[in-house]
């Protein structure tokens, strides 16, 4: 767990449990607010699943790096993703346990963390809205993690995970849910997290599952020996499974990669190499089972979300 990226927006809050309440409110629900403990949560039938958490700028820097383009945001380049088992309660089952009226149309999960204030504008706190169809789906309110119970800076001790979909989904410190028969707006799916640019609506496009992408298992800039070299990498993507991944190391042509295994989230791969002394640049792609490669490049938007085209990797060998 301690390398599992951490993105906040604002502090890390220290919740106590046993005084901890999660309030589920709003108008789509049949009667009024429903209040449950963290003992009433993990008596709750409860699940695992393993499922990544990836911050919707997760190779950010590339826009810049390789398409030329000013883009806002943290630099990432792609290690702002993680994977871990979580354990605990279906969001399903704890909204049918409140009473859905068959009106409902989004739910929104809301943090306990301190509000989000930017350019002397207080925000509110941290949340952002899922449809319905997604909340009874596969969403999961964790409250542990690989095993043990939430980190604080994941959430401890309730989070919500959302499988394929952005990090900001997954909402840390969960204090609320709003149960709405009308759709729920919150600067976290209108301000933030759309896709604004040339190529988007004037309004954005609203960003949700996450794209496809792939990452050699190599240092940046990386040093390797002449001669015999096995490449490893990986791929994942929010649509599911890897179909096939086939990586460059002269720039021109393409072999298939030998995948390793069939984790639930992503696929490891393998390509033997043999390189002479020099620079090289590897470059992998993958294709999801959508039938979905990844780019060479992709539409500039000003956020720097969702870059999910093929990366360029430089290394030497000497």
């Amino acid at each position: 767990m301690d390398r599992f990226f951490v993105r906040n927006h604002t502090l890390t809050p220290r919740i106590d449990a046993d005084a901890w309440r999660l309030r589920i409110s709003g108008s789509g629900l049949r009667g009024g607010p429903v209040e449950l403990t963290y003992r009433d949560l993990r008596h709750l039938p409860s699940d695992t699943i393993t499922a990544a958490v990836e911050c919707a700028g997760n190779g950010r820097s590339f826009f810049t790096s390789q398409q030329g383009q000013t883009v806002s945001g943290t630099a990432w380049k792609l290690g702002a993703i993680g994977v871990a088992r979580w354990k605990g309660v279906r969001l399903s089952t704890v909204l049918k346990r409140a009473g859905l009226r068959r009106a409902a149309v989004d739910v929104q999960p809301v943090g306990l963390d301190p509000d989000f204030v930017t350019g002397g504008v207080n925000l509110g706190p941290v949340r952002r809205p899922l449809p319905l169809d997604k909340a009874l789906h596969d969403v999961l309110l964790a409250y542990e993690m690989n095993g043990e119970p939430l980190p604080p800076d994941h959430g401890f001790p309730v989070r919500v995970v959302v499988p394929n979909w952005i990090g900001i989904a997954s909402i840390k410190w969960l204090g609320q849910l709003e149960v709405s028969a009308e759709p729920l707006f919150s600067p976290w799916n209108t301000q933030f997290y759309r896709l604004f640019g040339p190529a988007y609506p004037t309004d954005g496009e609203l960003v949700s599952r996450q794209t496809v992408k792939s990452a050699f298992e190599l240092p940046w800039e990386a040093s390797l020996a002449a001669g015999r070299q096995v490449l490893r990498g990986r791929s994942w993507s929010g649509n599911g499974r890897i179909r096939r991944v086939e990586v460059s190391t002269d720039g021109r042509t393409w072999r298939p990669a030998r995948p390793i295994g069939h984790g639930p989230v992503w696929q490891r791969w393998e390509l033997p190499w043999h390189p002479a002394p020099g620079a090289y640049t590897l470059r992998a792609r993958a294709t999801d089972v959508t039938g979905v490669t990844q780019p060479e490049t992709v539409p500039h938007n000003t956020l720097g979300y969702l870059f999910g085209a093929i990366v360029r990797h430089p290394v030497t060998v000497v």
